[in-house]
């Protein structure tokens, strides 16, 4: 959870292209970001592999109104409706775009070559049936923001107590990069979203920097297995908060026009 969700820059500047609010251009800039390119294949009426913006506009006139993201894991369908088989593809991948308005969903596959510090990065999206049907376990904003800020105080609760190095300068110097690059204009979400659903997403992303520094930055005093299997039992309904909080920030533009 370091970093952004590619389904989160498609559905959110996605949403922001189908509200007018971007041009397809700046839409399919701020989608691909620091990769090399994106590419959707399997659209209805597209014999071959297509760009971001001719996906886009093809699943507009199909009907898309709004996008939603998935960020499942097992055991935890979140933001998923099926069927069986979009749903194993979007488990696998950990991440989805689901239509609103069109039966259809994205699912990406990534292609990483290079040596360290100059990977280039091909995504390719696959375009796939979904059934129209409510999103798992995906809460409002609201509820969303009450449980984090709980998350935020159990993370460092529990990191503290098992002697995590994540509970110390790591995780600050961390989180201390994290803020330098908002800083630098990186923009958390795109045009037409809530000030609140950019505090949410942005809470969500600092409990999950938390979690991932606490597993990437040694074990701290957590030298056995027991203690090791502890902390993960202690800090996986932690991060599956912030996972939910995260699908709640991306789809709030949806929800609210269903709401209206």
């Amino acid at each position: 959870m370091l970093s952004e969700p590619r389904s989160g820059r498609l559905a959110a500047w996605g949403n922001a292209l189908l509200a007018g609010l971007v041009s397809p251009d700046d839409a399919a800039a701020a989608i691909v970001g620091e990769d090399a390119s994106h590419r959707v294949e399997g659209l209805p009426g597209e014999s071959a592999r297509v760009g971001l913006t001719i996906a886009l506009g093809r699943l507009r006139s199909l009907g898309a109104s709004g996008l939603r993201v998935a960020l499942p894991a097992p055991g935890h369908p979140l933001g998923l409706s099926g069927p069986p088989e979009f749903n194993a593809r979007a488990m696998e991948a950990e991440e989805a775009v689901l239509c609103h308005g069109a039966a259809f969903g994205l699912v990406p596959e990534i292609h990483e070559a290079g040596p360290d510090g100059d990977v280039h990065v091909d995504v390719l999206w696959h375009c796939l049936p979904i059934r129209e049907a409510p999103p798992a376990d995906v809460p409002s904003l609201g509820e969303a923001e009450r449980e984090l800020a709980e998350a935020l105080r159990e993370a460092t609760e529990v990191l503290s107590r098992l002697d995590v190095a994540g509970s110390g300068p790591v995780a600050e110097a961390a989180i201390d990069a994290y803020r330098a690059r908002a800083e630098r204009g990186r923009k958390v979400l795109a045009p037409g979203y809530p000030p609140r659903a950019v505090r949410v997403l942005e809470l969500a992303q600092r409990v999950g920097l938390l979690i991932s520094v606490a597993y990437e930055n040694g074990h701290g005093g957590a030298v056995s297995a027991s203690e090791m299997a502890a902390r993960s039992q202690a800090l996986r309904p932690v991060e599956r908060t912030a996972r939910r909080a995260q699908v709640a920030a991306y789809n709030s533009v949806v929800e609210q026009r269903e709401i209206r």
